[in-house]
């Protein structure tokens, strides 16, 4: 892990790193579709994720004009909708906002307050503003700053994401940590300049063996100590 002295300020994904996404959708799709076997709402589950990865992919590659994550979720949204012949736009809209009702992993909020004693701490999300404001709430995730990627009009990996955390933390990109469960987030942060530490999760993505990270840490805890 990076010395102590080389940090001024760490930066969190949120998505998967501090909350389990995959979970929170997955027990909204029951909720909107309570008579669907377990194998039905995985494939539901499936269908949504890769509607969201396409999109923000094709934003990225410039096939698609920037629209947030409330936007492309109610797609997603629509789209279970449609294949599990849900009606009822309160059911729906509802579901739409499954992103804002996630469940924090279980060492989130206490390894956030510790690191958040010791250094400037920010979140910086995909999500959108808006969303983002109320999954910190419903998560009881707490920061110096929470940052969305809507503030620069693209998604991570881009390097635009990633200059909006370098611009709020006003130090030079060596000096700021960035923290992920997501291989590719920390590839993205690495090609910006910043120092990475790899958090594991269930739902990460793992590095490759190509990866050379900073850190590598089994849990926030983990982190914290190795800090």
């Amino acid at each position: 892990m990076t010395r102590m002295v080389d940090i001024d300020v760490v930066v969190f994904d949120v998505l998967g790193t501090m909350v389990d996404e995959p979970t929170g959708l997955r027990e909204a799709i029951r909720e909107a579709v309570p008579t669907a076997r377990a194998e039905y709402v995985e494939e539901l589950l499936a269908l949504w994720q890769t509607h969201v990865e396409i999109e923000q992919a094709r934003i990225g590659r410039g096939d698609r004009v920037y629209a947030n994550t409330q936007v492309i979720d109610r797609e997603a949204a629509h789209r279970i909708a449609d294949r599990a012949g849900v009606s009822g736009s309160t059911t729906i809209e509802r579901l739409a906002a499954a992103g804002q009702r996630l469940q924090p992993w279980p060492d989130a909020a206490a390894g956030l307050a510790d690191l958040a004693t010791r250094y400037p701490v920010i979140g910086l999300s995909n999500a959108s503003r808006a969303a983002l404001l109320r999954l910190n709430e419903y998560a009881g995730l707490r920061w110096h700053l929470a940052l969305s990627a809507e503030g620069a009009r693209a998604y991570k990996p881009a390097a635009e994401v990633y200059k909006l955390a370098v611009e709020a933390a006003g130090c030079a990109p060596e000096r700021i940590l960035m923290v992920a469960a997501h291989a590719w987030d920390l590839r993205g942060a690495q090609a910006a300049g910043l120092r990475t530490a790899y958090v594991e999760r269930p739902v990460g993505d793992p590095p490759a063996s190509g990866d050379r990270f900073d850190g590598y840490a089994t849990d926030l805890a983990d982190l914290v100590r190795q800090l």
